[in-house]
């Protein structure tokens, strides 16, 4: 396609879209799909600029309203699919009478959503897959006469699509996103919170390994567990996660988990249990290793929300992280 000309990138907030990306790109090669991609917002809207959602014959991942919309919107979405054509929407509710819709949808704002039907973009599921390894930043460029480029570290899927005729009245006929690849975190240790903290992360976007070298404890878990210890692990990832958590029930191990993690540049490290218990680790770490942890040590890892066992220590969890995440991505 033509190149398309210079125009602000904006920068899409962290807003947990790897579930979506994950579909799309195990999908492509499937079945005809759509992706819908949020481009611009005005007024209170349920979704933000950059916001994804997968459409398919037997797809349905993520959301652009509670749910209210989605069937108007997946039936738009499946003709684009079918017919790989590029489609538009502008879902307005900002006048009186929508409040009182066959919807009843309650906000008063605007969406103005693309349609993407990727299926007509050979290639594509790679470029995907290169944000979802962490390769580097997801770009979509698109316009309204149907140019569309997305590209990853590189490499890029660059085509012009027939398109429907964009009628809403746009800020612009130009429209280029930028997402930052997903958080990752690595938990080291199979113990009793894992089973409720992975779904957990994985719905908030994150992408999520599990190492344990226990045969026994690999076996009780109810998610898929890397049979590896923590040096193992970390020199295993080919890239530097954003969050490890040390929480093997275990003080050995543990402690081996720490000095792997002393000389690691992974900015957030969460340890679990008490801080007498920390306090014994770092009592048996040489000096160097110690200096190298605190500034980035989180112990004990968690909010005090309040509550006992595995899913509220699970829950506690979940939401620094995602409290870390989200001023982590503020400040960028």
């Amino acid at each position: 396609m033509t190149r398309l000309p210079a125009i602000p990138v904006v920068d899409v907030p962290d807003a947990g879209m790897a579930r979506v990306v994950e579909a799309a790109a195990a999908a492509c090669a499937g079945q005809p799909v759509t992706l819908a991609v949020v481009l611009e917002t005005e007024g209170s809207t349920y979704a933000r600029p950059g916001t994804l959602v997968l459409f398919g014959e037997r797809t349905h991942v993520g959301w652009l309203s509670g749910g209210c919309l989605e069937p108007e919107i997946e039936r738009v979405a499946r003709e684009c699919a079918t017919s790989a054509r590029i489609g538009w929407m502008e879902i307005d509710t900002r006048d009186d009478s929508a409040l009182f819709s066959g919807n009843a949808v309650g906000c008063r704002g605007c969406q103005r959503v693309l349609l993407l039907p990727l299926s007509a973009l050979p290639g594509v599921a790679a470029v995907l897959q290169g944000w979802l390894r962490g390769e580097g930043p997801l770009r979509l460029d698109v316009d309204a006469g149907g140019g569309v480029r997305i590209g990853c570290a590189g490499f890029a899927v660059d085509q012009r699509l027939p398109f429907d005729s964009c009628g809403f009245h746009a800020t612009q006929r130009l429209w280029s996103l930028r997402w930052m690849p997903p958080p990752r975190a690595l938990l080291l240790g199979a113990g009793p919170e894992v089973a409720a903290l992975w779904p957990t992360l994985r719905g908030l976007g994150w992408q999520v390994r599990v190492a344990d070298p226990r045969a026994s404890w690999r076996a009780r878990s109810q998610v898929e567990v890397e049979p590896l210890a923590a040096t193992t692990a970390l020199a295993d990832a080919s890239v530097v996660p954003d969050v490890v958590l040390v929480m093997h029930h275990n003080f050995e191990l543990d402690l081996q988990a720490l000095e792997a993690l002393a000389p690691c540049a992974v900015p957030f490290i969460g340890l679990l249990g008490p801080t007498r218990r920390r306090d014994d680790l770092f009592s048996l770490l040489p000096d160097a290793a110690r200096f190298a942890l605190q500034p980035r040590l989180h112990s004990p890892v968690g909010l005090d929300l309040g509550g006992r066992g595995p899913d509220a220590i699970a829950l506690s969890i979940a939401a620094q992280l995602q409290s870390w995440r989200h001023a982590a991505t503020a400040s960028v």
